[in-house]
């Protein structure tokens, strides 16, 4: 059966998606002003996200133990809850952190197990 130029056979229909999809690919890397990231706005560094991920929680720490220690020494603009929050705070992005490498680490196992 025939609509227009495409034939709409189950092998064709397959065959014609595969065709339009790579010559609209093809057109969007020929084009030099194109960045890749206009292709895939959503594009990021695996690596700078976890980089950003860690620092956060390494400024997450800092501020803990900063507040912790204003509220030992006495600082009267550090309340126990504020000290207590920090506290909380850093704890629950540091077991984020750790169970995201535990995820990495149990996704890279499986894929080094994988029959070559």
């Amino acid at each position: 059966m025939k609509i227009g130029s495409y034939d709409l056979a189950a092998n064709n229909l397959y065959a014609d998606m595969q065709s339009m999809s790579n010559q609209a690919q093809n057109r969007i890397m020929s084009d030099s002003k194109v960045d890749r990231n206009v292709i895939n706005p959503t594009s990021s560094n695996f690596a700078d996200m976890l980089e950003k991920a860690i620092d956060n929680v390494n400024e997450l720490g800092q501020t803990s133990k900063e507040k912790v220690t204003a509220f030992e020494m006495g600082d009267r603009n550090v309340t126990l809850a504020d000290a207590m929050i920090a506290k909380e705070k850093s704890g629950v992005a540091f077991e984020a952190t750790v169970q995201v490498r535990n995820k990495v680490l149990e996704a890279y196992q499986k894929i080094m197990q994988m029959p070559v």
